[in-house]
């Protein structure tokens, strides 16, 4: 399958029960589109034959996060594109089988979100995980920061959020957001995958639902709606479109409180 300017998955389902999933949009780095959220929901769509699923991406990068142009197209008809982006993500969480995320280059964004997503994330060297809102001018969605917290504890969660500071490799198995590195990430993804695959179906999704239960966000649904209210308000502010047009332009944005 070639890629194009919306972006492909390729989904290839191996012998041993497990589920390849790779982005293919590395001319932009795989940065997330529509078009590739919709095939991703297709892919961790429960198939019976699928045992445990890698996720890797083709080229330079994992995933750098969702598309800036995507971004501004949904800040022009006022749509906030979270609600999509963690209903896949749920997904993925709630499929009855592991997940190993093979992770090299950049996972940014949406892209650190989607690693955190999976059960393991296996990195090589010069893998580099950011969550970078601030720069942005936004407010990430409360689940996306709790996929990150909970792996790396609150503190360093609101370092890596109020700094947009990228953690290398070597600090990110310290921190716990990778739990191995390798200098092949994608071929020991997949001997992990293999290896998840042998177990028992049954008691490997019910372990899973057992894990999720005694990892539930902690937020109460006031909670919630004061989020949707403040980050609605931050997605829609000049200093959001602002930061867009500075990630794109490559230079530090001018933020004005508006």
């Amino acid at each position: 399958m070639t890629s194009s300017p919306e972006g492909a998955v390729r989904v290839e389902d191996l012998p041993s029960g497990v589920r390849v999933v790779t982005l293919l949009r590395p001319e932009r780095r795989n940065a997330l589109t529509p078009t590739m959220l919709a095939a991703l929901e297709s892919a961790f769509v429960t198939a019976p034959e699928v045992r445990a699923l890698v996720l890797e991406g083709e080229g330079a990068a994992f995933c750098a996060g969702y598309d800036l142009d995507c971004l501004e197209a949904d800040a022009a008809v006022g749509r906030v594109p979270d609600a999509r982006i963690q209903a896949v993500l749920r997904l993925l969480e709630d499929a009855p089988f592991p997940s190993v995320a093979a992770v090299h280059g950049a996972a940014f964004g949406a892209g650190c979100e989607l690693a955190c997503a999976c059960d393991f994330r296996l990195g090589s060297p010069d893998a580099v995980l950011c969550l970078p809102p601030l720069k942005l001018g936004i407010v990430y969605s409360p689940d996306g920061v709790w996929r990150v917290a909970r792996l790396v504890g609150l503190q360093r969660a609101r370092e890596m959020l109020l700094t947009s500071r990228a953690v290398g490799s070597e600090q990110a198995r310290a921190w716990g957001l990778l739990d191995r590195l390798e200098p092949d990430a994608v071929a020991a993804s997949r001997s992990l995958a293999e290896e998840l695959a042998e177990a028992a179906p049954l008691a490997m999704a019910g372990t899973r639902l057992l894990l999720r239960r005694l990892g539930r966000p902690p937020l109460a649904e006031g909670d919630r709606l004061e989020l949707d209210s403040v980050r609605a308000r931050a997605f829609a502010s000049k200093d959001a479109a602002e930061g867009r047009a500075a990630a794109r332009e490559r230079r530090p944005a001018r933020f004005s409180g508006r």
